[in-house]
């Protein structure tokens, strides 16, 4: 059999076949005509009027398969749901699973030698590169995490400044003009910069700087002296409960935030108690209630889509019948713009005052840090929007901008709370400026 004629055989069986699906296709059309046919018979039995009986079945049958429609997505919808709550579920397991093994005691062994080594063996085995700087049953001091967690700002920073700086450098305009760079590129922010930049060309003209250390130095009392201006944090002790409101964009690490400050306050005594507030972000809830676990306090929330300030009356009528020293209240995370998201914020806020007085007594806006320039405007845009009393700068450990802490407290006088500097639960610290400042200009 040669081409040509398979090819008329491929050319009949397509003929028979499109005249079988047409065939096929007009005896669906009939059957369907008659099903309508006898409906549109028996709504005029019913005494619909026989000029709208048939468009009355139409219509009838198009209502019925809109809301099968419906059925069908709504149903969707709550499967990739429940598969998002199993996932966090199954990732909320395998970390405290991690965690519990880290923090297991090392099997006992006959003497230090044995010790010894076997820890050689294993780290030869590792290789050189992959051995970790510091064992794992190691506890490191705040000073260490907060020196570690700045480790690529401190590059950034001073790696830079060292080249500016280096032996035998005569110190003059061209030398500030470099550092003027440097503390750009490390998102020091403009207005910041230039100010930094004027008291150093100040303290040059009065002779103070004429060696590259005393450069050093005098960068280092100027940004010490605009962090130390910072008000002191509120005593929690003062109200029962101390009632926070954070608030922030999606993404910023907001909600874990609010896990770390609730374990950070349950090792400190406190009564802690959790409102689920984001009710607009799926999953975030479930978020939340695995930090609650985590830390051992109550959450508490309502079904996805209820309406935020209810959880935050809520909130406040069980922290107050618990009578819970700490209430930390979540919100959705607004996008600055919405000026509708803004005003369900301001809704919270009127009724946490209605039922705890001079609630909140703390809103922290939480930022991400290697957002760089926007952080400080999200963080300018809620000032306006919503009195901010304190920020908390997520990340900082995984960015070379830790020159935004510095921005934030310079450009609007708002007073950086905490600093995230890992990823641990220890690694949310209090801002201490001088062990701050310390930690960057640390020789290393």
């Amino acid at each position: 059999m040669d081409i040509n004629q398979v090819l008329d055989s491929l050319k009949i069986f397509a003929q028979g076949s499109v005249s079988q699906v047409i065939i096929w296709w007009q005896s669906f059309i009939v059957w369907l005509a008659h099903q309508f046919a006898a409906f549109a018979t028996l709504l005029e039995a019913w005494g619909v009027p026989a000029s709208r009986s048939l468009a009355s079945a139409y219509l009838i049958a198009y209502v019925v398969l809109g809301l099968l429609f419906l059925i069908c997505v709504w149903r969707l919808v709550a499967i990739r749901r429940k598969t998002q709550r199993d996932s966090l579920s199954r990732l909320h397991k395998q970390t405290e699973s991690t965690r519990i093994k880290n923090t297991a005691s090392a099997p006992k062994v006959e003497g230090a030698a044995q010790v010894q080594d076997e820890a050689e063996s294993v780290i030869g085995e590792m290789g050189e590169e992959s051995a970790p700087e510091i064992g794992e049953g190691q506890s490191l001091s705040v000073y260490e995490r907060m020196r570690n967690g700045l480790a690529k700002t401190h590059r950034s920073l001073f790696g830079k400044l060292d080249v500016i700086l280096g032996a035998g450098t005569k110190v003059d305009a061209d030398t500030i003009e470099g550092i003027e760079e440097v503390l750009v590129s490390a998102d020091f922010g403009v207005k910041t910069t230039q100010k930094l930049v004027t008291a150093l060309q100040e303290r040059l003209t009065r002779g103070e700087m004429q060696q590259p250390e005393q450069v050093r130095e005098s960068l280092r009392e100027e940004i010490l002296s605009i962090l130390a201006h910072q008000d002191d944090p509120q005593d929690i002790n003062a109200h029962q409960p101390h009632v926070m409101m954070v608030v922030g964009v999606n993404g910023v690490g907001k909600t874990t935030t609010i896990g770390k400050l609730a374990h950070q306050y349950k090792q400190q005594g406190k009564r802690v108690l959790l409102g689920a507030g984001d009710t607009f972000r799926a999953a975030a809830a479930d978020q939340l209630v695995a930090w609650g676990e985590r830390a051992d306090v109550t959450v508490v929330r309502h079904a996805e889509g209820a309406d935020p300030a209810a959880v935050a009356f809520d909130a406040a009528r069980a922290a107050v019948a618990r009578e819970a020293e700490v209430l930390i209240i979540d919100t959705a995370g607004r996008l600055h713009t919405k000026v509708n998201l803004m005003e369900e914020m301001k809704k919270i806020r009127r009724v946490l005052e209605r039922e705890i007085a001079a609630a909140p007594h703390e809103t922290l806006l939480v930022l991400d840090a290697t957002t760089g320039q926007n952080a400080l405007e999200q963080a300018r845009l809620f000032q306006e929007a919503v009195a901010i009393d304190g920020i908390i700068l997520t990340k900082l450990d995984g960015t070379a901008r830790g020159g935004m802490a510095v921005a934030i407290a310079a450009e609007l006088q708002v007073p950086v709370r905490y600093i995230g500097v890992g990823e641990g639960v220890d690694d949310l610290r209090p801002f201490d400026p001088e062990m701050f400042v310390d930690a960057l200009f640390e020789n290393r």
